[in-house]
C-alpha cells in the first residue's frame, strides 16, 4: 500500500490532503476551483486539475457518478493515513475530562465501560476495548464465601485486574474449617500460575485431602475450573453503536450486516488479533493502527475503517481498544483520542495496583 504514493509528487499527495479534509468535512465531492479557493496553493485551478488527474490515475480519488468533483478512495485514505503527520492532540479541556471520568472507576470493569463511553462521546463513533487478555494473566487469588447451607460463592481475582465470580450449589454440607483449608490450598497451589496453564492443576488440590472430603472440594474446584474456562473467551465492550445510524448515509447499502458483525464480535476480535500483529501503523503514530475499506472485506466490514491502539502497562499491551466507522472520518482527530485515551485506560490500571501484564 505504502508504494502507492511512489508516481505522486509532493503538491500531489497535498492535493489528496485536501480533498480528505474537505470530503470529510462536507461529505460533498471536491472539485479543483473549491481546492483553489480553500487552501491556497498558489498555482491555477488547471494545475490543480492535472494533479487530480494523475491522482485519478494511481486509483487515489475517484468521481462519483457524472459529478465534476472527486473523493478519496480506500486505496488514497490509505496514503493519506500513512503519510499523516499531523495527528491533532486532545484539547486540555478534552484531557482533563477523560481523566475526571477515569478516575472516579472502582474496578476494572468500571474503567473498561468508562473508558468505552468517553472514547465513543470523543470520536463520534463506534468505541471498542477488547477485555484484557488472559492469556498470559496469572492467578491472584482465589475465594470461597459461605453464602447459605450448600450454597458458596467462588471468586477469582487474575493479576490483570479481572475479578470472576459464580455461585457453586452444593451436594453436601460444607462448614468453615472445609472452606478455610480449601482456600489455603487452592492459593499455595494456583497463586502465580498463568490462567492458561491452571486446568491441570485444579485436581491436585483436590487430591491434597482425605477422602471424605474429596467430592464437596471437587464440586468447588470444578467452578474455579468453569471460571477459568468462561474466562478465557475473547469479547469486547462497545458504546456508540448509535453513532454508526447517524453515518448510515455513508454506506452504499444496509448497515445491518455492519451492525451484526459488531454484535457477533467474533470477525471484530480476528480482526484486532490481526491489526496487533501486523501493525498498521502511520508515521510518527506507530502506536496506532489502522485498517481501511476493502482491507476489512475478509470480516465483514468492507465500507468501514477501524482504529485501534495496544493498552496495557510497561511490560506491554495486554488488549486493544479503538473506534470503528465509516471510512471518511476525520483520521487525525480520531487517532489522536484512540491514542490518548489507552494511554489514560494504561495509566488508570496502573494506578489501580494492578499489573496487566
Amino acid at each position: 500500500m505504502k508504494g502507492a504514493s511512489s508516481m505522486v509528487s509532493e503538491r500531489g499527495l497535498a492535493v489528496l490532503r485536501a480533498i480528505v479534509h474537505d470530503y470529510v468535512e462536507t461529505r460533498e465531492p471536491v472539485g479543483s476551483k473549491s481546492i483553489v479557493d480553500k487552501h491556497r496553493f498558489g498555482v491555477s485551478a488547471a494545475t490543480i486539475r492535472n494533479d487530480m488527474a494523475l491522482l485519478e490515475d494511481e486509483e487515489l480519488i475517484t468521481a462519483p457518478h457524472t459529478s465534476s468533483g472527486r473523493v478519496p478512495t480506500d486505496k488514497g485514505y490509505r496514503v493519506f493515513v500513512d503519510q499523516l503527520a499531523d495527528v491533532r492532540p486532545l484539547s486540555p479541556a478534552q484531557r482533563h475530562a477523560i481523566e475526571v471520568f477515569l478516575a472516579e472507576s472502582v474496578d476494572i470493569d468500571d474503567v473498561l465501560t468508562r473508558t468505552v463511553r468517553a472514547l465513543a462521546q470523543l470520536t463520534h463513533q463506534v468505541a471498542l476495548i477488547q477485555y484484557p487478555s488472559v492469556s498470559r494473566a496469572r492467578i491472584q487469588h482465589i475465594e470461597f464465601v459461605a453464602l447459605a447451607p450448600r450454597r458458596v460463592l467462588t471468586v477469582l481475582i487474575a493479576d490483570t485486574g479481572v475479578v470472576e465470580q459464580r455461585v457453586v450449589e452444593l451436594g453436601t454440607d460444607y462448614d468453615e474449617t472445609a472452606l478455610r483449608a480449601l482456600r489455603e490450598a487452592a492459593n499455595s497451589a494456583l497463586v502465580g500460575v498463568p490462567m492458561a496453564e491452571a486446568a491441570p492443576v485444579l485436581p491436585t488440590v483436590v487430591e491434597r485431602f482425605p477422602e471424605p472430603q474429596r467430592p464437596l472440594f471437587s464440586e468447588l474446584m470444578a467452578s474455579v475450573g468453569s471460571i477459568i474456562g468462561a474466562t478465557r473467551q475473547e469479547r469486547l465492550i462497545m458504546a456508540g453503536t448509535a453513532n454508526l445510524v447517524r453515518t448510515e448515509h455513508d454506506f452504499t447499502g444496509s448497515i445491518y450486516p455492519i451492525m451484526e458483525a459488531i454484535e457477533e464480535q467474533v470477525e471484530l476480535l480476528k480482526l484486532f488479533g490481526e491489526m496487533a500483529a501486523d501493525q498498521h501503523g502511520v508515521a510518527g503514530n506507530r502506536d496506532v493502527s489502522v485498517s481501511i475499506g476493502r482491507e476489512n472485506e475478509p470480516f465483514g466490514l468492507p465500507e468501514t475503517s477501524v482504529m485501534t491502539a495496544g493498552y496495557g502497562a510497561a511490560a506491554g499491551p495486554v488488549a486493544r481498544l479503538g473506534v470503528l466507522g465509516p471510512t471518511r472520518m476525520d483520521y487525525s482527530t480520531n487517532m489522536a483520542a484512540v491514542r490518548a485515551v489507552a494511554r489514560y485506560l494504561s495509566r488508570a490500571l496502573g494506578d489501580q495496583g494492578q499489573n496487566p501484564a
